[in-house]
């Protein structure tokens, strides 16, 4: 069989080029973006808060329902707890579509990150509910826990004082001392003009369509499908 390489037309190709250059210009700036990330100063010392937790295997039903504590996430002091803030719970009565979305990707790649640092996924919605949902999606992998009467979402401003859910991720670290210690936290707004795209790198669906004609347009994901 004969290999050819593509015979792309003249425009096409100068185009491509521009753009492969834009692209690298956006990968500079991202690690620039990264470095300023890790380079933040210790954060504030944050209370131990105590989470609700069924047991680790969803088939192994939904009893009995331990306590944990924040501490405890750590499965080494020298590494970083990441922590997703699915909205579900108090005022939002169903699962947030996007914050499921996110979950199903990584627990997909969970076991990945637990080369390099921990993660759990925290709503304030009930042990129960959660673990229901979590089923319904195939969520094995995961850490799920319930922030139970603990003040945690609120505190890192995953809540309001009406009980409403707003999706976030947040980073922790642990003291010499045991005391956990916030580094880092992101929400979808980014700013008056960037509503709801300030977690989009922790999700391959918006990077694939943005590599299509189409784009990502105005799809949102949904929780029928």
């Amino acid at each position: 069989m004969k290999q050819t390489r593509l015979d792309e037309p003249p425009e096409y190709t100068a185009r491509r080029e521009e753009l492969r250059q834009a692209e690298a210009e956006l990968m500079r700036h991202r690690e620039k973006v990264a470095a300023l990330r890790r380079q933040l100063p210790p954060g504030a010392a944050v209370e131990d808060y105590e989470f609700l937790e069924g047991p680790r295997r969803l088939a192994d039903g939904d009893d009995p329902v331990t306590t944990v504590r924040l501490s405890e996430l750590f499965t080494s002091p020298q590494r970083a707890l990441v922590v997703q803030h699915v909205m579900y719970g108090k005022r939002q009565s169903s699962p947030c579509p996007m914050c499921t979305m996110w979950v199903d990707g990584l627990n997909g790649v969970v076991r990945h990150i637990a080369q390099n640092a921990d993660f759990v996924v925290v709503t304030a919605a009930d042990p129960v509910p959660l673990r229901a949902h979590a089923r319904g999606r195939g969520w094995d992998n995961v850490r799920l826990l319930s922030c139970g009467e603990s003040t945690f979402q609120y505190d890192l401003a995953a809540e309001d004082e009406a009980g409403n859910q707003d999706s976030t991720v947040s980073v922790f670290t642990l003291d010499d001392d045991g005391t956990p210690r916030h580094v880092y936290s992101c929400h979808p707004r980014l700013a008056e003009d960037i509503p709801e795209r300030g977690i989009d790198l922790l999700s391959p669906v918006w990077h694939l369509l943005d590599l299509t004609p189409h784009g990502r347009g105005d799809w949102y994901a949904g929780l029928d499908y």
